[in-house]
């Protein structure tokens, strides 16, 4: 393996205690600053889209129909898991009013899945893009629109759950703790 393919997987065997290790009791759940993160997404994958298109060693053909489907599909299916991923945080209200919420295992090892698939997807179809007459760049792109689809989506679906409990109204997944 490269260094370039070995660092990515470092990081990710690093994070990957420490972020069981966090999720393992509620934090507090402020509904108020859940837009925060995608709007830091949004502009942070705009970047990215936009550096990418300017990277003067990747070849630029203009997007087609088609490549316009797989961001789409990118966009939609990262919206998809983003909602399932919202709806599997489990949120507690404490009788001070205060809300916690506890994301659920099954979306961090959901999320590993993720980025396994991309890596072998991505190595597989970059080669292979034009047999299938796919732009690589747009494969590429998927990717990030993925990511914000699924952070965006995620945040949406926890902010109307959470403003529902504190409303008083009663959702699937909450508990009540006293």
């Amino acid at each position: 393996m490269s260094t370039q393919q070995l660092i990515p997987l470092i990081a990710v065997l690093i994070a990957l205690p420490l972020i069981l290790l966090r999720n393992r009791r509620p934090r507090t759940l402020r509904p108020q600053w859940l837009w925060v993160m995608p709007a830091v997404i949004v502009v942070l994958m705009g970047f990215a889209l936009w550096g990418t298109s300017m990277d003067p060693d990747v070849p630029h053909a203009a997007f087609d129909a088609l490549a316009w489907a797989v961001l789409a599909i990118g966009l939609l299916l990262g919206g998809v898991f983003g909602w399932w991923r919202g709806r599997m945080t489990t949120i507690e209200k404490h009788a001070d009013g205060a809300l916690k919420a506890q994301a659920s295992p099954l979306g961090l090892i959901l999320i590993i899945a993720v980025m396994v698939g991309r890596r072998a997807l991505t190595a597989f179809l970059e080669p292979h893009a034009a047999d299938y007459g796919l732009n690589p760049l747009a494969i590429a792109d998927a990717f990030l629109l993925f990511v914000v689809g699924m952070i965006v989506v995620q945040r949406i679906e926890m902010f109307i759950r959470a403003r529902r409990i504190l409303a008083g109204g009663t959702d699937a997944h909450v508990e009540a703790a006293v």
